[in-house]
């Protein structure tokens, strides 16, 4: 029997669940509208918020099975992301240094590049994955 990957982790889950209230953790395990909803109304007046305290290992399980594992670590672009999104940290890691230099130069292409990556970090870093694995 293969091994399940563990491309998110539950501690990082809900280390960003402390910060939730604004969506954090749901952007991580690859739910980007609910987390925008969360963003807009703070977790849904912090309801929503308390009861994904005990939603967080069947997301953390669901985001395993969907995002590919590899060399660019997700957690790490996630945590450059939340943290330095501005700086364009995230995007070098992954090896895109243009657009880093980019985001570096213009405070996350404006915050506009930051939001975008938020939605899509996930798809990026698996896609990375796959083409380090092909090449």
């Amino acid at each position: 029997m293969e091994a399940k990957p563990d491309t998110h982790s539950k501690l990082f889950g809900y280390l960003l669940w402390i910060f939730g209230f604004l969506g954090a953790h749901r952007f991580y395990y690859g739910k980007p509208i609910t987390g925008t909803i969360w963003f807009f109304t703070l977790g849904l007046l912090f309801i929503g918020w308390i009861i994904d305290l005990f939603l967080i290992p069947a997301m953390d399980r669901e985001a395993d099975l969907r995002f590919r594992e590899g060399e660019v670590n997700y957690n790490i672009g996630w945590l450059l992301l939340t943290f330095t999104g501005v700086f364009g940290l995230h995007r070098m890691y992954m090896g895109k240094w243009i657009t880093g230099i980019i985001y570096l130069l213009t405070g996350g292409l404006f915050l506009v590049g930051v939001l975008y990556d938020f939605w899509t970090l996930n798809g990026q870093i698996s896609e990375r994955n796959q083409e380090v694995k092909f090449n």
